[in-house]
């Protein structure tokens, strides 16, 4: 019964014998059998580099049949996408500026209100009494000017008065000095002469005294005035304060003060926000801060799903010290309203235009070094040509870094290598 296992182990190791360590014999017995000459036995060439064996078995071998598409360069738009959120244009909280308890019903938040817009109306309390005050004092203080011009005319008269005088006496106080000279008067009258002189003299100097006092009180007149006009002025802008308007229109981020608050200097009526235009505030890194320019077109994307488009209208020259990027601001439209305040969005600011080519996505692979590429046909050849993503498209994906023209494989880029012959049929041509 183990007659026969025994013969069929036998004749399976003497045919594994023949196959793998007489292999030589065995295909010589085969060949002798069908008549046929033994093929010659291949040479090999064990000091011969890989990349020559590579190098003789391209050349040898059949063109690899690879799929291509014939593909010129074009401009296309290109941008920096920036995240950031809108930013309201203006925002104030309106302020007392004078005392007051406030008279008007309160304005609720969310209400838009107009430019000069009344949001609060204090109680003007003596201030209309104050006011009467100053005006009556501005007009007896501009009673005294015409006072004080009036006795002008009279110092003028006192001083020629006075002159007149000054020369009576020095010819008097000549003529007793002549005579004295001469023996025909007494040193009494000389005397006496002289004193006149001395004596005119002084009312010339008082005279002349008297009208700069008068000139004096006509200034201090006019003086008066202007103190009484600045009186009548605080007033005035101490009532106006008492009534406080909004700067801009906008809406109310809060309800205004409430009726009987009493409101001091500093105190907040009321907070404002315009909305309408709107800012995107974003930063750029410095890698990309010099590809943007003011008033370049910009697109943007909402969180909340909406859409809008503005120009940049601020670039900041001055990185921020912790993260070393600059803020860029964009200007929208926002007249209904619909973009709020604080909304995280993605902006894509518009750039120059990049020469790229549109290849499918799948046409893109990686070379021995790991480096992004695609192969391209030259003078029946595969070549590699390594390659810089610009953005991806639902048409395929815009590389740069080709040439202007050139013809990329999309079939069979992966079983070829540089310098490997190929035969080409061309795909629709690129658009």
């Amino acid at each position: 019964m183990r007659l026969f296992p025994m013969i069929t182990a036998i004749l399976v190791c003497v045919a594994l014998y023949a196959v793998v360590l007489d292999r030589d014999a065995l295909l010589g017995f085969a060949y002798g059998i069908t008549g046929d000459a033994p093929p010659a036995p291949r040479e090999t060439n064990a000091g011969q580099r890989p990349a020559a064996i590579v190098e003789a078995a391209a050349a040898a071998a059949d063109p690899v049949h690879v799929v291509a598409i014939r593909s010129q360069a074009r401009e296309v738009a290109d941008g920096v996408l920036v995240r950031g959120q809108s930013q309201a244009a203006r925002e104030v909280t309106v302020m007392s500026e004078t005392t007051g308890a406030v008279l008007s019903e309160p304005l609720r938040k969310g209400t838009f209100v107009e430019a000069g817009q009344v949001l609060c109306e204090l109680d003007p309390g003596s201030r209309e009494a104050t006011l009467a005050e100053s005006e009556a004092r501005l007009a007896e203080a501009g009673a005294r000017v015409p006072e004080a011009e009036a006795r002008l005319p009279e110092t003028e008269a006192r001083i020629a008065e006075a002159q007149a005088r000054l020369e009576e006496a020095r010819l008097n106080q000549n003529a007793a000095s002549r005579l004295s000279e001469r023996g025909f008067s007494s040193e009494t009258s000389l005397a006496n002469a002289q004193a006149a002189l001395r004596a005119a003299e002084a009312g010339v100097t008082a005279a002349t005294t008297g009208r700069e006092t008068g000139q004096a009180g006509i200034e201090s007149a006019r003086a008066g005035v202007q103190a009484a006009a600045a009186a009548v002025e605080r007033a005035r802008l101490d009532i106006e304060k008492l009534t406080i308007e909004a700067p801009f229109a906008g809406l109310l981020e809060s309800d205004a003060a409430e009726i009987g608050t009493l409101l001091q200097p500093g105190s907040p009526c009321a907070d404002i926000v315009q909305l309408d235009p709107m800012k995107l505030v974003g930063f750029l890194p410095e890698a990309q801060v010099d590809r943007v320019t003011t008033g370049a077109a910009a697109r943007a994307r909402l969180a909340s799903g909406g859409r809008t488009e503005g120009r940049v209208t601020f670039l900041s020259r001055s990185a921020d010290e912790l993260t070393r990027t600059f803020r860029v601001e964009v200007t929208v439209p926002n007249e209904d309203l619909a973009i709020r305040d604080g909304e995280t969005t993605e902006i894509v600011i518009a750039t120059e235009p990049t020469v790229a080519h549109l290849v499918p996505a799948s046409a893109m692979t990686l070379n021995d070094e790991g480096r992004l590429g695609v192969r391209i046909v030259e003078n029946g050849h595969a070549g590699f040509v390594e390659v810089a993503l610009v953005r991806d498209t639902t048409d395929g994906v815009l590389l740069a870094g080709l040439p202007a023209e050139v013809e990329i494989i999309t079939v069979g880029q992966e079983y070829v290598t540089d310098g490997v012959p190929v035969r080409v049929t061309f795909a629709q041509d690129a658009q």
